[in-house]
């Protein structure tokens, strides 16, 4: 179910270059950025403007309806974009595919209800594993299905339909993931959330006690008492909104690399990029696939038992820092071998430059992991009670889309910016990417603020009876 939202949302990467220079609305290819940075930020504002509204609504009406909704609306989306020719349509289409993608913080709030202490961190682990796994799929799809009538003619060069549509198919294959992520959570997911409108009796609430690696007492919450979400002012803690403050911050710094790199990809080396072709484009998001099954499934895991929640946040923000600081330097190399047009051949160069190009992409995977499986399991882990999971998921995901609307639009317009004039280092070509760098280094520096209490799920905690800074006195 998990993977046809992130499936859906990046497969259109690798060709989005080629795609806005198809509707031709840029003046110059260094314009492309800017253009490419509105499609982006369409997705977040639908993302935005409903993400509360679906944590809200799962926490009333159970989490199984509203991901089946998002899923029914992100299948017919998928199919109606590879049908787009304009701008305008695109525009459209990418605002009601984050409408519909603004569930996701409801499947973290039903992974965090189906966990307990004793698998909590590998399940949380599960959701950033599908979401990484499935971008890699998406973007691998986009680049290798692209325009097939003319990337495979033996197989579609007949089909007029992938010739006028020539984004049509990798749209297709992306809306039979949704499908089948649908008919999955139709038939075979359960209801987590415990509905429970009246007040349990004594027997009942003892046959809901939470099982603990200690034991239960008589503190420990009931399932049945967290059916009443509390108040968002108690919930918002200072140290809630230092975290949600720092994610968001995070995220920004993010989306700035992550949206950034096919347009960086596809630009002329002249101009300070790799000068590489959609297909190639694809190969060097997809690859990380492979990658990310091993750190999810088995390295994260591991380190967060070892080091906790909070440790592995800052390794992923410190490995962020290398990437975002390292990647634009391959420009020069990509520069040289277009000079020299050794990307003709496999060369020495050639082949160096791939290699260099994969060590970045998997640190840039590596600290995506670490960071937002991090600070997934933190947030959930600030929960007061499993009622209000959907608020806190919901509330950290509004965050982020907010910073997914104004992200993008920033790195795109400093983008073109920044390779339109002569300026010398680092107002170059690797302006966006220092920027991004610096704002990581602000974040994990904040990092240190945090207490190792979010390491622990406050929902299964045994709580005393005074809870507000008040009832001190």
């Amino acid at each position: 179910m998990r993977l046809a939202e992130p499936i859906n949302l990046n497969l259109i990467l690798p060709f989005l270059y080629k795609m806005i220079e198809d509707f031709d609305i840029a003046d110059s290819p260094k314009d492309i950025s800017y253009y490419s940075s509105m499609l982006f930020m369409s997705f977040s504002i639908g993302q935005t403007m409903i993400i509360v509204y679906w944590g809200r609504l799962s926490d009333r009406i159970g989490r199984r309806p509203v991901l089946i909704a998002g899923l029914v609306g992100i299948l017919a989306v998928s199919i109606l974009f590879g049908f787009t020719k304009s701008f305008a349509m695109a525009i459209v289409l990418r605002f009601a595919t984050g409408v519909f993608a603004g569930n996701g913080s409801v499947m973290k709030s039903a992974m965090a209800e189906i966990a307990d202490d004793t698998n909590r961190s590998r399940m949380m682990a599960l959701l950033p594993l599908s979401w990484n796994f499935g971008s890699m799929v998406g973007s691998g799809i986009g680049g290798v299905f692209y325009n097939p009538a003319e990337q495979f003619p033996g197989l579609f060069g007949n089909f007029k339909l992938f010739i006028y549509f020539p984004y049509l198919l990798p749209c297709l294959m992306g809306s039979t993931v949704a499908a089948y992520g649908l008919a999955a959570g139709f038939f075979n997911f359960k209801e987590t959330l415990i509905l429970q409108p009246t007040q349990p009796t004594h027997e009942e609430a003892a046959s809901e006690l939470p099982v603990a690696a200690g034991g239960s007492t008589e503190a420990t919450p009931l399932l049945a008492q967290s059916t009443k979400p509390s108040s968002m002012r108690s919930l918002l803690t200072p140290l809630v909104v230092r975290v949600m403050v720092t994610n968001a911050i995070m995220c920004f710094a993010y989306v700035m690399c992550d949206q950034l790199y096919p347009i960086f990809a596809a630009t002329d080396p002249r101009d300070g990029g790799l000068g590489l072709d959609p297909r190639s484009i694809g190969i060097s998001l997809g690859v990380e696939g492979i990658v990310v099954i091993y750190l999810q499934l088995v390295v994260y895991p591991r380190w967060e038992r070892k080091y906790g929640a909070l440790d592995c946040y800052r390794r992923g923000l410190a490995f962020a820092i290398s990437y975002a600081v390292c990647m634009p330097f391959l420009s020069i190399v990509a520069a040289h071998l277009q000079t020299s047009a050794s990307t003709l051949s496999m060369s020495y160069e050639y082949i160096g430059m791939w290699v260099i190009l994969m060590s970045l992409m998997t640190m840039r995977i590596t600290s995506s992991v670490m960071s937002y499986t991090s600070i997934n399991l933190m947030i959930t882990n600030m929960a007061p009670s499993r009622a209000d999971l959907g608020f806190m998921n919901s509330t950290q995901q509004l965050g982020m889309s907010i910073m997914r609307i104004f992200a993008p639009a920033i790195s795109g317009t400093l983008w073109s910016w920044s390779i339109k004039h002569s300026l010398p280092f680092p107002f170059n070509s690797h302006f966006v990417w220092l920027l991004s760098a610096l704002l990581l280094c602000i974040v994990l520096w904040q990092s240190y603020s945090v207490p190792d209490s979010v390491n622990k799920f406050a929902a299964d905690q045994p709580k005393p009876i005074a809870i507000t800074e008040e009832s001190d006195d």
